[in-house]
């Protein structure tokens, strides 16, 4: 058989769903926002869970410890647990949306989810102690996190298997920015069910109250969750996925030259059962090839490296709020909380949204690559900036830098470390790749998060920062080993490379 790709190296480049479509890429279909509201519900949860934990804990403090603050070791597994399930979901997934198939898998993780919110907002803080109450907490957040961390290698496999080449970092940017909006949802409701309190804990003293405030925000995550579960347990597969499970040199080839590859507008259903392979196997054999694995290598440590300094920044953010003014240090428990939650909101607005929608409208044209080496180098900058003139900046000056340093922390390598695995690596092995990715990137947000109070307390915040700092260099660095994925279609390079293969054996 005469294989195009070998002829032509360039013709295996081109996109196999080629894309009539003149519009700009961030212009969307029905079809594309309908599949985006179904894929981006995951990211929305985790950006909102990882806010809401801040302000959690300190409602926490009145509810179960009369103000004081709570225990050093309980607090960091409090807000690490999450993350530490997040792990465990994203190998798991992973593994399991290569093996079984996406449809078979879809919706299990928001169904985790669900199941692990209606059980940490059932916590019986009346008949637990403190302690013991902070242990349940955690414990089931750790199974929130599987359900969270199942997401990242679902989501982006169902979109990236549907999407053309064109547009296809542009989607997956539109569903990573739902982490902006969890955010921004996150501080606003705390905002406002904290009003409806006003009376009763503030004017009436009654401060033990807070706890149905935390139980209400927390609950509330629910609402979206229910709203697309559906949606996600009848996802069809896609064609691409089906054709990607032959994978040999006439398969390959036809996965590239045929229209196989569904886009966004067109699920095909598919009623044959999918033919179970020993996937792992195959896994290593793909990875145990050095221009295969230093990719691996290269998407790991950078998402590992990018999460070290961004979540320890995001999830101690009570360090930037004394700095501008709402650390909530004075008043009534309510007032203090509110202002504490007034901080959050700046916070959160200060780059967090702008920086995911300067990124989703420039992806497709300057690449991945230079956004991610520009995002670490500039994060560096601006850690260099707060770490030595931490003690000698005034608010505003603190505030400005602060507000750059969270744009490009989201234009730049919080946003490709995500896009990269779903677009690098082919099909067959994608979903398992990217969970990889992202396991090992909140193993970083794990270390943040349990050591870096202890860190501050003997090193000093500016210390800590000089540390996030020479991990964004790094991950400049570790960049160089990651190609540009822009117009790069990853089944047909595995297509030209099954072709090689079979041509040396012949020859």
């Amino acid at each position: 058989m005469t294989n195009t790709a070998s002829q032509n190296p360039d013709s295996s480049l081109e996109v196999y769903e080629q894309d009539t479509n003149t519009k700009p890429p961030y212009v969307l279909t029905f079809a594309e926002v309908k599949l985006l509201a179904i894929t981006g519900v995951g990211f929305f949860l985790d950006a909102y869970d990882l806010f809401i934990i801040n302000p959690v804990a300190t409602m926490l403090q009145y509810r179960l410890y009369g103000g004081k603050s709570l225990p050093n070791n309980l607090s960091g597994l409090l807000k690490a647990s999450a993350n530490i399930g997040s792990v465990i979901g994203q190998f798991g997934f992973g593994y399991l949306a290569d093996s079984l198939g996406r449809k078979a898998v879809y919706g299990k993780e928001l169904m985790l989810i669900i199941v692990a919110t209606i059980l940490c907002i059932s916590c019986p803080t009346n008949d637990l102690s403190p302690n013991g109450s902070l242990i349940y907490l955690s414990l089931f957040r750790i199974l929130l996190g599987v359900g969270v961390g199942g997401d990242y290698p679902m989501s982006a496999s169902v979109t990236s298997d549907r999407a053309s080449v064109r547009k296809r970092g542009t989607l997956l940017m539109y569903i990573f920015a739902n982490q902006g909006w969890g955010s921004l949802i996150g501080s606003l409701v705390v905002i406002i069910v904290l009003a409806c309190y006003k009376h009763v804990m503030n004017d009436l003293g009654e401060t033990s109250k807070v706890d149905g405030v935390w139980r209400i925000c927390v609950g509330l995550s629910l609402i979206p969750a229910f709203g697309t579960l559906y949606q996600r347990l009848t996802l069809p597969e896609s064609k691409r996925f089906r054709e990607a499970q032959e994978v040999n040199v006439e398969s390959a080839s036809n996965l590239k030259e045929k229209d196989v590859a569904t886009s966004s507008s067109e699920v095909v259903e598919e009623d044959t059962p999918l033919v179970k392979k020993a996937h792992f196997k195959e896994f290593l054999i793909y990875f145990s090839e050095w221009r295969h694995a230093k990719i691996l290598i290269g998407t790991c440590t950078c998402w590992f490296l990018l999460d070290v300094a961004f979540y320890g920044i995001n999830l101690n953010q009570n360090v930037v709020l004394q700095e501008i003014g709402y650390a909530g240090t004075t008043g009534t428990a309510w007032e203090k909380l509110f202002k504490i939650s007034t901080g959050n909101i700046i916070i959160t607005a200060l780059g967090f949204v702008p920086g995911y929608y300067v990124t989703v409208f420039t992806i497709e044209k300057l690449g991945r690559k230079v956004i991610q080496i520009q995002g670490f180098l500039m994060t560096a900058l601006f850690l260099a900036i707060l770490a030595g003139k931490f003690h000698t900046f005034d608010s505003a000056s603190f505030v400005v830098c602060f507000a750059f340093l969270q744009f490009f922390f989201n234009f730049g390598a919080n946003s490709t470390t995500y896009c990269y695995p779903a677009e690098v690596f082919p099909t067959k092995y994608r979903a398992f790749a990217h969970g990889t990715s992202a396991a090992c990137g909140k193993a970083g947000a794990i270390i943040s998060a349990l050591v870096f109070n202890t860190l501050t307390s003997s090193i000093g915040t500016p210390n800590v920062l000089w540390i996030f700092f020479a991990c964004s260099l790094l991950g400049a660095c570790f960049t160089l080993l990651l190609p540009e994925v822009a117009g790069r279609d990853p089944d047909a390079v595995l297509a030209e490379e099954l072709a090689e293969k079979r041509t040396l054996r012949s020859a």
